[in-house]
Order: C-alpha cells, then structure tokens, then sequence
C-alpha cells in the first residue's frame, strides 16, 4: 500500500508517502452493475461468488471504534456514523444489526429474496432489520453516487440520511453539511482508491467534534494523498501493520498478475496474500493526535 516507517511497538505505522505510481486499475475486473440495481440481490449473488468479505472483517473494527467514541467527553452515544461509498447500506446493516456478513448472503440469495419483487423486497426487509436491530444503534449517513442503492438503504431503514454526491467534482450541498455536523466516525471499505481528499476535507470542516476515520485501503496503490490532506484538520493517520484483510478472489490469472505487481511496486510483499489469491486491504486509522495515544490501534484490530 505504501511505504512507511515503524512508529513504537506493535502493528502501527505512521502512513509516509509512496513513491511508485499505482498501476492502472483498468487491469482489474469492474463489478459496475451491481452496484446501482434497485435492491441488492445481484450485489450479494455476483460478488458472493467471489467471496468478497471486507464489511465482515469491517464489522468488528467499526463497533469497538464507534464504542470508544461514545466513552470519549466530546461524543454521546449513540454517535453518528458517516459512511462513504456505502452502496446499499451494508456497513449500516452489520454496525447496527445483530446480523453477520454471512447471514446477508444467506438472505438475498434464498429462494423467497429472489421470488420477490423489489418494492416486495423492501417490505420484508423493513422488517428483517427491525427484528434485529441493536439497542446501541447509532445513527447512520451514507454518501455514494449510486442513486438507487441510496434508495434501497433509506427505504428499509439502514441509513438515517442519505445523499448522492460526488464530492471529488462537486462541493457538498448544505443539506450534506448540515447532516455531517454531529459526525464522530467515518468510514470506507470500498472506494478508497478513487477518492482524494476533495470528499473528505468539506466533511470534516462542517463537524462540531474532531473526527475519527477508518478506511480499509487495497494494497494495490497508496493512500499517503489522503493522509496529508487530513493533516490540516489535525489528523495524524496511522496504519496497521502487522495485519491485512482478504477483500476477494481474483477473478482471472490477469487480475492476480496485475495485483502482485501493484503491491510490490507499492513497496508491500504479496506473498502469503495476494499469492494465495485475493486482493488484499489494509486499515488507516486517522485522528487527532491525542486520541490515537489514548486509544492504540491495537486495541481495535485484534
């Protein structure tokens, strides 16, 4: 992901720029149609196949980071959660549901999912996420261009708000702002590698509180560009290094080829992951300065 250089004990590393240009992503297989449909049946069938899992290995992660910011002075539970590129709600779903990534898959692959219509759809999973909703939900904003997965995730409650902007071409509308006032914790498990830090600096500028942002970054290119643009907020970002988190297969033996390249030039070693045959990504934590010594990445990772 990029190169870096060990910062204390354990599996921190402070993000340092990356000298090698990430190789093209036009290499990797574009998964473009399912990620605006109606509802997410074709989302969780397509990529189901090839094993894709970061919100899983996200899950854990988020709900300890949401957790230690409710414990902090200037957050109240529930805090409010701001997802970019959340497509159709899925983060939203495992942080706030007593639902894994595995028992979604279950659900929009089985035979009642597929026999419904979408507006059918939509009914019963209004009411499969209120059946299993956490009594510590936290409110939810999602950001992402895909108008109908916004739709999707409003419709059947995962998001609280929802807006389908571009932030790297357009400035946010101030409905955006006004709901990213209160906004504690950021997320990205998808998405990363398109963004600068035109989405996240307008964001940041209209909370009341600093924030806390994590990003699940593939290997593949780096994510310094963000990391500097955040330090004007106050922000130091951090990377956790002795750990990576399997994203998916590959879907050909070009993808692998191309990927194996991309993180060795990116200063990273493949082996006993992308090797072994799925795209890998790693976490960026970024906060102020002060929260990361009183809360050690370590203790959100393990």
């Amino acid at each position: 992901m990029t190169h870096a250089r060990h910062h204390g004990q354990g599996d921190l590393r402070i993000t340092a720029p990356d000298e090698s240009a990430a190789c093209d992503q036009t290499e990797m297989t574009s998964f473009d149609e399912v990620y605006d449909q109606p509802d997410p049946r074709h989302f969780f069938r397509l990529l189901g196949h090839w094993d894709y899992q970061t919100p899983h290995h996200a899950q854990g992660v988020f709900r300890r980071l949401a957790a230690a910011r409710t414990r902090t002075p200037r957050a109240a539970a529930p805090i409010t959660v701001l997802d970019i590129c959340c497509s159709y709600g899925i983060n939203a779903a495992l942080l706030n549901h007593d639902l894994t990534l595995d028992d979604l898959y279950a659900h929009y692959t089985s035979p009642q999912a597929t026999a419904l219509t979408t507006t059918e759809l939509i009914e019963w999973d209004r009411a499969y996420y209120a059946a299993h909703r956490r009594p510590d939900a936290h409110r939810v904003i999602g950001i992402d261009i895909a108008a109908n997965a916004i739709s999707y995730a409003l419709a059947v409650g995962l998001l609280d708000e929802g807006f389908t902007e571009n932030l790297e071409t357009t400035p946010p509308t101030p409905a955006l702002l006004r709901a990213a006032r209160p906004t504690h914790l950021v997320t990205v498990t998808g998405g990363a590698s398109f963004l600068s830090p035109r989405t996240f600096q307008p964001l940041l500028a209209a909370a009341h509180d600093p924030v806390w942002i994590a990003a699940f970054v593939l290997r593949t290119g780096s994510y310094h560009r963000i990391a500097d643009g955040l330090t004007s907020h106050g922000l130091i970002t951090e990377k956790a290094a002795a750990r990576t988190y399997p994203q998916r297969r590959f879907t050909s033996v070009q993808e692998q080829r191309y990927t194996i390249t991309a993180v060795t030039a990116a200063g990273e070693d493949p082996r006993g992951k992308e090797t072994h045959g799925y795209f890998h990504t790693a976490l960026h934590m970024s906060r102020p300065p002060k929260d990361a010594a009183a809360h050690p990445l370590t203790t959100f990772t393990s």
